[in-house]
């Protein structure tokens, strides 16, 4: 994967949610990069400045896109204070700011993550060069704070210091104010989406929303819309940021909005979003119109037995995907888990025949109360779960 890096590429690592870096992986080839390597939960991989900033703008599958600006190897805090000193922030920090420090370290000398935080942020503020003397601005220790982020990680006393290019993490799109129990990160949502290998014309019901992000991140996906429209992103606030090569890609991401079809009122929408309990979809319904696409998506109160096929749709024998997060554990309503998945595999297999249904489960077993023959396209880590998204193809 990848190769030699090109003298105008900036060293990066896009962080996502572990399981997910070979979606990453694809939608960074799609965008013209070229990743060299993949971690738990990163992909290592040389971006210009044209693509770092689309990267930010169109991955849907990451958290956080860092830039690497410094390497270097200490193993005194003397030493290590030297080298700060000498990283030319000015590229990437603007003179007044006061950024927050993040750091990790394993099998290193220096094993202190506060104490190197703190020497991070006394250096930054009293140090000289590019950066121009701080010494009148406050310091931050560790990761208090608002100002940007700089990550700091060491292993075997091999530092790296990278800055953040995101802000926010990129899973958080803007528009999830109203929240069901256990929501979904956009992010992962976005993934399930892509390994299930939907297609923003067919259709697609989710008939356990919750707060509707598996339906409205396919309206947005279905709308051509950017995962970071409208987001201020980290990076618009860099001394070197270029404001010509932003407005080309944000171009880019106004076309792409421009060629997706747009509901005209003779088409029914082809996303469902359903669920039994009324305040979750009336917590859809207002996500989905922050996020400005309620026009796309159908809203039904309604128990798993009643599930449907959108209605425009529902004669024409269209295939599609039935995707869902399910309760996880304890008791629904009253009922055993066990009768909730058995319902879905019954009524799926008599109504949605020949679709795809892709279930997050964290429970194996649960999932074969559903149907046999589901197969793991992702193997995730959800909350500090185990969690299995399982797709396989319905027949009666």
């Amino acid at each position: 994967m990848g190769g030699r890096r090109r003298a105008s590429e900036h060293p990066c690592l896009v962080v996502c949610p572990p399981g997910l870096e070979d979606l990453v992986v694809e939608e960074l080839l799609a965008l013209g990069a070229r990743p060299e390597r993949t971690g738990r939960g990163s992909v290592s991989v040389g971006l210009t400045t044209r693509l770092l900033y689309a990267a930010n703008l169109f991955l849907r599958c990451a958290t956080r896109v860092l830039v690497r600006i410094d390497r270097f190897t200490v193993r005194s805090f003397a030493d290590l204070e030297r080298r700060i000193t000498a990283i030319d922030w000015s590229p990437w920090l603007p003179e007044d700011t006061v950024p927050r420090f993040r750091v990790t370290t394993r099998h290193s000398r220096l094993w202190h993550d506060g104490a190197v935080a703190e020497r991070f942020s006394i250096a930054f503020a009293t140090g000289s060069g590019q950066a121009g003397s701080r010494s009148g601005h406050e310091t931050v220790r560790g990761d208090e704070g608002t100002g940007p982020l700089v990550v700091v990680r060491a292993v075997d006393d091999r530092f790296v210091v990278s800055v953040d290019a995101s802000g926010p993490p990129l899973h958080e799109r803007g528009w999830r104010q109203a929240i069901a129990k256990a929501p979904l990160r956009e992010s992962v949502a976005a993934g399930l989406l892509a390994s299930a290998g939907w297609d923003p014309s067919s259709p697609l019901v989710d008939p356990m929303c919750g707060s509707g992000t598996i339906a409205i991140e396919a309206a947005l996906l279905a709308a051509g819309v950017p995962a970071a429209a409208d987001r201020d992103l980290a990076l618009r606030a860099w001394p070197s940021f270029e404001p010509g090569t932003w407005a080309s890609v944000s171009a880019d991401a106004r076309l792409l909005q421009v060629e997706a079809p747009v509901p005209d009122g003779s088409d029914s929408p082809r996303i469902v979003a359903a669920d039994r309990d009324a305040g979750a979809i009336e917590a859809a319904r207002s996500n989905a119109e922050r996020a400005g696409v309620a026009d796309r998506i159908e809203f039904r109160v309604a128990p798993v037995s009643n599930l449907e096929p959108p209605t425009g749709i529902a004669s024409r024998g269209v295939p599609g995907l039935l995707a869902t997060n399910p309760p996880w554990g304890g008791r629904v309503g009253g009922g055993d888990l066990r009768n909730l998945y058995a319902t879905l595999g019954n009524v799926a297999v008599q109504r949605l025949s020949g679709w795809e249904i892709g279930l997050l489960v964290a429970d194996r077993s649960l999932a074969r109360q559903v149907r046999t023959g589901l197969g793991e396209r992702l193997h995730l880590e959800l909350g500090g779960r185990s969690a299995h998204w399982l797709v396989g193809r319905l027949s009666s």
